[in-house]
């Protein structure tokens, strides 16, 4: 199921599924800040930190690829061709993703840091 939920997050989206993503996410966004604003305060698990680093990878090999373009400037087109064009930099993806795993468990300890801090 894990896998699935990944390979679903790594997949383009057509114009279809994101008029639907858009529609589904209006419908529930209540229930998504509520969950926000609980999950602020607590530390992320181990698997959430990977995927977290995973992304953050991603993005990092997708500016490269941009050449300092900003994604939002990019036509759905030139988005999807990114996406493909990440896809096959997986490899790179998951090395980065490794190293850079620490600093990302430091941010996520700063962060919940700093929503526990705001409480008091």
């Amino acid at each position: 199921m894990q896998e699935d939920n990944l390979n679903e997050i790594e997949e383009a989206l057509n114009a279809k599924q994101r008029m639907a993503k858009k529609m589904a996410m209006r419908k529930n966004k209540a229930k998504i800040a509520i969950a926000k604003k609980k999950n602020a305060k607590r530390l992320k698990n181990p698997e959430k930190l990977k995927k977290s680093a995973k992304k953050k990878a991603r993005d990092i090999i997708a500016k490269k690829i941009m050449k300092g373009k900003d994604k939002k400037d990019m036509s759905y087109a030139q988005r999807n061709a990114l996406e493909k064009r990440l896809d096959k930099k997986k490899g790179a993806i998951a090395k980065l993703a490794k190293k850079i795993k620490p600093k990302v468990k430091m941010a996520d300890k700063e962060r919940v840091a700093k929503a526990r801090a705001k409480k008091k």
